[in-house]
């Protein structure tokens, strides 16, 4: 048994001497402030990943009634591909893939180059935050295109979907939980009124095509649809702002810095993803009655697998602790594996080979300004600001 805190200031700031610790208790252990059993090595996690006998979705006779306050969220998150197992979860899956193409995602590149330079040329004299100059911008603006809703509306789709995927950190009370489900209903009102545009003068965009997708005679109901949208929304910006912020401070702080290629930047990238991810814990279920790594789980049991400590396990990285830029193998698990690994993992990839080496090439003084401080949001692990001088 290990008791840690997730909200104690040491921990949020550097949670990694005490993974090591974590793992060094063996595959598993029992985290008592969590109270289910967890794991920080790179063997168990990636194993617990692709085996289908564990699950994001919680067998429905054993789910606990859902809070009259928070009706509208899970009954989103009921619909979330993030939480769904087959056979919903591969139609859902296939259909969102058939829309969220190679091309389409490849298409984004010179969007992202252009992006990035406008708005480095914006950029202020003196220190300025980095986060809400550039890092938060670039991805919610990707995703804005990609699927059709107006960029004017960054501003808002950013503030609703802080209060929604904020539900899901330690630091959790009644007042973020009505924040929460209040995001949920404002978001999916606004989502439903631009789906019903779309239905009338479709356009060439992501939404445009999940309305028209089919696989095998069946499509989204509107209702996952919407979900489906508000997801992308979602995910398609909040873990990548802070890889490209957890990624730069890295670069800044060991003084790394990009080469002449996109194969070799994608590896430095690629690096900066397992060396400091922003997602550190990813929760499943027992499907059934199991023993693995020694441990017998009850069906509906939880178990808590922690992608950032198997990013640092020595068994599988050569000095996991320091930050190479040509570190060849980084098979990291920042995007997951196994059949829930990251949908729009390509995409992320995509922003950062295209915005992170025009930034130190357009800004060569580039320097952080101040110490980064990681926000107290555990499980996510992103700045708070990231205060720099060009």
């Amino acid at each position: 048994m290990i008791s840690q805190s997730p909200l104690e200031t040491g921990f949020v700031q550097n949670p990694y001497p005490i993974y090591d610790q974590m793992r060094n208790s063996g595959d598993l252990f029992y985290w008592e402030e969590y109270g289910f059993w967890c794991s920080a090595s790179y063997s168990a996690v990636n194993s617990i990943l692709r085996d289908r006998r564990f699950g994001n979705e919680l067998p429905a006779d054993l789910a606990k009634p859902v809070p009259a306050h928070l009706q509208a969220f899970y009954a989103f998150e009921a619909r979330s591909i993030l939480e769904l197992e087959p056979p919903n979860h591969t139609r859902i899956r296939s259909l969102l893939t058939r829309a969220f193409t190679a091309r389409r995602i490849a298409d984004m590149a010179p969007q992202v180059q252009a992006l990035s330079r406008n708005l480095i040329a914006d950029f202020p004299s003196g220190s300025f935050d980095l986060l809400p100059a550039f890092a938060e911008v670039i991805p919610v603006k990707v995703i804005c295109r990609m699927l059709g809703v107006p960029e004017e509306m960054a501003p808002q789709l950013l503030d609703w979907s802080h209060d929604m995927v904020a539900i899901y950190q330690a630091r959790r009370d009644r007042a973020l939980e009505e924040r929460t489900e209040s995001a949920t209903l404002a978001f999916m009102d606004y989502i439903r009124g631009f789906v019903a545009e779309r239905r009338k003068a479709p356009k060439d965009d992501l939404i445009s095509e999940l309305i028209s997708a089919r696989d095998e005679g069946e499509k989204l109901t509107e209702e996952e649809l919407i979900t489906t949208c508000i997801l992308l929304l979602n995910a398609g910006h909040e873990a990548t702002v802070h890889s490209i912020s957890n990624g730069v401070k890295t670069l800044l702080e060991t003084g790394a810095r990009f080469g002449d290629s996109d194969t070799e930047n994608l590896k430095i990238i690629e690096e900066t993803i397992r060396f400091d991810p922003p997602l550190h814990m990813f929760t499943r279920f027992a499907l059934e009655d199991i023993t693995i790594a020694g441990h017998s789980f009850k069906r509906g049991e939880s178990v808590g697998l922690l992608l950032a400590a198997a990013n640092r396990d020595p068994a599988q990285f050569d000095n996991p602790s320091v930050f190479d830029r040509a570190r060849y193998n980084a098979r990291q698990l920042a995007f997951g594996a196994g059949l829930h690994f990251c949908i729009g993992a390509p995409l992320a990839r995509l922003e950062m080979v295209n915005s992170m080496p025009v930034l130190f090439e357009s800004c060569p003084e580039l320097a952080l300004a101040a110490q980064p401080v990681y926000a107290n949001r555990y499980h996510f692990h992103g700045l708070e600001k990231l205060m720099v001088t060009v």
